[in-house]
């Protein structure tokens, strides 16, 4: 098992594994998913700023993936992933500002939820290779402006509100070696716990995830897939912290703001 972040240093973007200290990264240059290379000298953590784990090409999120949910709202069980696009922009590091854009007066949803990264391309793969090409797993909070999901009744707009600037926080690592069906996905709302559910509750599994979108997209080193999320996301209000925590992962923290600084 190993714990990889990517962390500025100096103005400069590098990456490495977090040691079991939990204060001490062990520095790798080249490439974080082929064959990368250690560096024989230490860093802090506290001496540098933790940024997203990973660059994705692509980040998608999945809708009705969780049974509970899916029972208590009354939706179909689907037979292959529901998905969004969240535009790469969106992407926001660990203790990031989620803030809402300055044209928007309406609610902002948390979802905590555990996310998937690619480590090799993938195409049209089968359920094995998908298995063997998820590089690891990470924390995201897959923040929503809901009310501008259904503003205009012809056309559900999932893409807008899911890919504001800062509305796709994760992190802080992404950990390797874990076994999926094990991990629960906590989120806590100004220290107190709103969600908690078992990834095991899952109707597609991340393999078979992978393997269906890889159908339709080519996935590359460093994709994000949210698997979607159960029951417990609510709105937040300006100054609230949000904690997403898997217990094997981390804890992915960052505070809603009302708009930009």
């Amino acid at each position: 098992m190993a714990l990889w972040v990517r962390f500025e240093q100096q103005g400069v973007a590098r990456f490495g594994t977090l040691e079991a200290d939990g204060e001490t990264i062990r520095v790798y240059e080249g490439d974080m998913f082929n064959g990368p290379v250690p560096s024989p000298e230490p860093v802090s953590l506290s001496a540098v700023r933790l940024l997203p784990p990973t660059v994705p090409t692509q980040f998608i999120g999945l809708w009705n993936n969780f049974r509970e949910l899916a029972q208590k709202q009354g939706q179909a069980i689907p037979e292959e992933p529901l998905y969004f696009i969240k535009a790469p922009g969106s992407l926001l590091e660990p203790g990031g500002a989620i803030r809402k854009p300055a044209s928007y007066a309406g609610r902002v949803i948390y979802e905590g939820e555990l996310g998937i990264v690619i480590g090799r391309r993938l195409r049209d793969a089968s359920e094995d290779e998908a298995a063997a090409g998820i590089f690891g797993y990470t924390c995201v909070n897959d923040v929503t402006a809901i009310d501008l999901l259904n503003k205009d009744p012809s056309f559900a707009q999932w893409t807008r509100a899911k890919s504001c600037d800062s509305f796709g926080p994760v992190g802080p690592v992404v950990a390797t070696g874990l076994t999926w069906s094990s991990l629960t996905v906590r989120t806590l709302v100004n220290g107190r716990e709103r969600q908690n559910y078992p990834a095991a509750d899952m109707i597609l599994a991340p393999a078979r995830i992978v393997s269906l979108i890889s159908r339709e997209l080519t996935l590359s080193p460093g994709d994000v897939i949210a698997c979607g999320t159960s029951s417990g996301a609510l709105p937040m209000r300006p100054g609230t912290t949000v904690a997403v925590t898997i217990a094997g992962i981390g804890t992915l923290t960052n505070t809603f703001e009302a708009g930009k600084p």
